[in-house]
């Protein structure tokens, strides 16, 4: 009898190890990524010079906005 209870207290455990392991793992990503974005302007503009264009500030920002909508969508 006392063998079911240890089991069933360490399943109950596991599970709930790895649900809060995974919803601080996620909060910490999207912190993460908020405070360190994959693309910044500085590389939008090199990427756009790379391509040939000659970004304006306007355009850059306007490119920035789109992404971040695009980010908060998800």
């Amino acid at each position: 009898m006392s063998t079911i209870w240890v089991v069933i207290i360490a399943l109950v455990a596991l599970i709930a190890g790895v649900a809060l392991g995974f919803f601080i793992a996620r909060k910490y990503m999207m912190d993460y990524l908020k405070k360190n974005p994959p693309i910044n302007e500085q590389m939008l503009r090199t990427l756009m010079m790379q391509m040939g264009q000659k970004p304006s500030q306007k355009k850059i920002n306007q490119m920035m906005r789109a992404m971040n909508d695009q980010q908060d969508k998800k």
